[in-house]
């Protein structure tokens, strides 16, 4: 019987996560380290929930609704998660992970959750603007700015940078006059690079230029916005800034199996799904490093791990779900932000405004955040009952950035049709009746 330890963040003392050292007054003490007690016979919710056998039992109207998605968008598989009131309620796979291997998606399996990631990388920020690290008017550039001795500022000319603050970045309002984070082969060719763009190469290319308008101003969707965030916590922490989200952020949330995402299919994670691009979708391309070869696009169209708060993270829906449960500003699981925070990154004025880290807040309609990248699409949706759906595909379609909202309508339409059918249950927990001796199958590979 695989009953184990079950690590929550209710039960306290497994774990004990802390940020050390964080009023010191001399630069090089200012690092943030980890403290972490943890059970011997930890179990990890993907391992609990790997397949549909184990989270409980099927409800026939949503699976419907959602095969019938399914097919109608011509996606090989998709991950869902519902959480009401901070409990796990249902957890489903449907389709495939991995067609060619005939491996059946599962709730535990890893997908690449695209621009998902951005919530994340806000909760990071915030986490940091909790323990007075950095606020968000913090300034990014220049004197007394955060990353002013950053070698690659030395191009800035326009002084309309220093006015940047760290909530310009969240919100999309810094003024920038490119996001070229997609156009690795273009800003190869442009920069006359000899290797595949950089961090350090975006930054110089974009910060040679004016900005588009005062920051605070406007707004225009920003993925290099996010890269800099990352950045900036980077130097804040002296960390590597995925080293700092899973030890400060993501394990204390009770997530232990999000990563950063790979390139290729031979890089991915045991548990990581195969990903798929419609042949309408611009399916093969040049591989963004220059080699000349064609690849198809969500193997190698893109440098993932470049885009790191951007857009690089993967994870499952059920551990996405338990860190949205760690951010809401509900009871029931103990948020790793304060509630100040929470409330900065839900305030809402209009829908011109863009979120921090979510897409928009609005208490009418709820809050949602989107991601796509070539071959995934994912949509949090968090209604204001208390009740929230994640699915994550592993294949684009042609609708692009535009298919989360097919994605909404079909969690509206599970709400409407069976709403009152989600069980009082809570998978966050475990559920004896769930466990079986029988091993966990992740590729063909036992675990």
């Amino acid at each position: 019987m695989r009953l184990k330890k079950w690590l929550t963040l209710v039960s306290g003392g497994i774990l004990t996560a802390g940020l050390i050292g964080l009023c010191s007054s001399g630069k090089e003490e200012e690092r943030i380290s980890m403290t972490t007690t943890a059970a011997p016979d930890l179990v990890q919710l993907n391992e609990e929930l790997a397949d549909n056998r184990l989270s409980g039992n099927g409800i026939p109207d949503i699976d419907r609704q959602v095969e019938r998605y399914l097919r109608k968008w011509a996606i090989k598989g998709a991950s869902l998660a519902v959480i009401r009131n901070d409990s796990l309620v249902y957890a489903r796979g449907y389709g495939w992970a991995d067609e060619e291997k005939g491996v059946k998606m599962g709730p535990g399996h890893l997908l690449r959750m695209a621009s998902v990631s951005k919530l994340l990388t806000a909760a990071g920020i915030m986490v940091l603007c909790d323990h007075h690290k950095l606020s968000l008017d913090s300034k990014v550039f220049g004197e007394g700015g955060i990353l002013e001795d950053e070698p690659y500022t030395e191009v800035i000319k326009d002084p309309n940078y220093k006015k940047i603050t760290v909530e310009h970045l969240l919100r999309h309002q810094a003024g920038f006059y490119r996001d070229p984070v997609f156009s690795n082969n273009d800003v190869r060719v442009q920069m006359q690079l000899d290797h595949a763009p950089t961090y350090e190469d975006f930054a110089r290319l974009v910060f040679r230029r004016r900005l588009i308008w005062q920051p605070g101003t406007a707004q225009r969707y920003s993925n290099f916005s996010y890269m800099i965030l990352s950045a900036i916590i980077e130097k804040i922490s002296g960390m590597s800034y995925e080293d700092f989200m899973q030890q400060q952020v993501l394990h204390p949330a009770g997530c232990y199996d999000i990563h950063i995402a790979s390139n290729t299919y031979k890089g991915k994670r045991k548990n990581e799904v195969r990903y798929y691009t419609h042949e309408g979708d611009g399916k093969y391309v040049e591989e963004y490093n220059g080699s000349g070869k064609t690849v198809e696009r969500c193997y190698g169209g893109n440098n993932l791990p470049l885009l790191s708060g951007a857009g690089a993270w993967c994870g499952s829906t059920i551990e996405l779900a338990r860190f949205v449960a760690s951010i809401d500003g509900r009871p029931e699981v103990p948020d790793i932000i304060s509630r100040e925070s929470f409330k900065a990154m839900t305030d809402f004025t209009t829908r011109e405004r863009f979120s921090l880290g979510w897409n928009d807040t609005n208490p009418a309609s709820g809050w949602s955040r989107t991601g796509t990248l070539a071959g995934t699409s994912a949509l949090i949706k968090y209604f204001p009952d208390g009740e929230c759906w994640i699915m994550i595909t592993n294949t684009s379609t042609w609708k692009g950035p535009s298919q989360p909202r097919y994605t909404n309508q079909l969690f509206k339409d599970c709400r409407r049709i069976a709403g009152d059918q989600l069980p009082a249950i809570d998978l966050f927990k475990p559920q004896p009746e769930f466990l079986t001796d029988a091993p966990l199958i992740y590729g063909g590979d036992e675990q």
